[in-house]
């Protein structure tokens, strides 16, 4: 049984005050499916109308705001975040509240940060640091995705847990970064099974981290050592090769949804997937820095 925080419906700091009811009128709601006028009524961050004025008394003590000529869009979800992360010997510099108070500037209501343990940490233990960082600092909502990053019986365990208990229900795991989340394909066997046995959702970052280690040693034998090393060092198809290897994979153990995050080299991999009948969706998004 975990003593982790249970994952609640916090109110974020921008509506912590006395203000947070709020009354939207005259504007254009703009959908997925269409835009209408309406106007939207929010009490404690929570929409509870949206419809005509005639329908709705509005009580007092309320926030309005007259959005005649303007578009109301719903809030944005940004599901691939990397708030104050430690990598490299470097910590991202925006952390859980300036980067969070940036979104909701932007529009993005939601994110989804992902917890990356250190090779040999408990996965638990990694997520209550990420939820000691983003409590206390945290501007919107927002959710956490769990990194694979070594297999053990132990871990195996923790996933559950995270799963069944604190509400993480995807987890990434990782084809490249050799000695530090890299996992073989005997182990990511093992993690897509166990994720399947779950009813979670697999992600993959889908490079081969031995190729690119040995053309890093060579670029920096040749005195490469700027950014221009990064992209070569991982040309096309060693991605597209990781892809199609993840696809395989993940077929052994089907069904498993499983979300394949790749760059340009995806094609030749998607075309190998698509032959094989491989539940994946593979979506382009550049992701070769993490």
């Amino acid at each position: 049984m975990s003593t982790s925080p249970k994952p609640v419906k916090k109110v974020p700091i921008h509506l912590q005050s006395a203000q947070n009811r709020v009354y939207i009128k005259n504007g254009e709601i703009v959908n997925h499916d269409k835009s209408f006028k309406a106007d939207v009524y929010i009490e404690d961050g929570i929409i509870k109308f949206v419809g005509p004025s005639s329908e709705i008394t509005i009580p007092g003590g309320v926030r309005t705001i007259d959005a005649s000529g303007l578009m109301i869009i719903p809030g944005g979800i940004d599901p691939h975040t990397h708030m104050q992360l430690p990598f490299g010997g470097a910590v991202a510099v925006d952390d859980f509240y300036h980067g969070t108070k940036a979104a909701v500037a932007g529009g993005t209501t939601m994110i989804i940060d992902f917890v990356l343990p250190n090779k040999h940490e408990s996965m638990i233990e990694a997520y209550d640091k990420w939820r000691s960082w983003a409590d206390p600092k945290v501007c919107c909502d927002y959710g956490l995705h769990v990194g694979i990053t070594w297999w053990s019986k132990s871990v195996s365990e923790e996933i559950g847990i995270l799963c069944k208990e604190l509400g993480v229900n995807s987890f990434k795991t990782f084809m490249a970064y050799e000695g530090l989340y890299q996992l073989n394909d005997s182990d990511l066997l093992d993690v897509f099974e166990r994720i399947r046995h779950l009813n979670g959702v697999a992600m993959v970052h889908a490079e081969n981290g031995d190729i690119i280690a040995k053309n890093t040693q060579r670029l920096l034998a040749e005195g490469i050592n700027g950014p221009e090393g990064h992209e070569l060092s991982r040309p096309e198809e060693v991605e597209a090769e990781a892809v199609h290897r993840a696809c395989v994979l993940a077929h052994q153990v089907r069904p498993l949804p499983c979300r394949q995050t790749v760059g340009d080299g995806w094609e030749e991999g998607g075309r190998r997937r698509r032959s094989v009948s491989m539940p994946v969706e593979c979506h382009c998004a550049l992701c070769r820095a993490l």
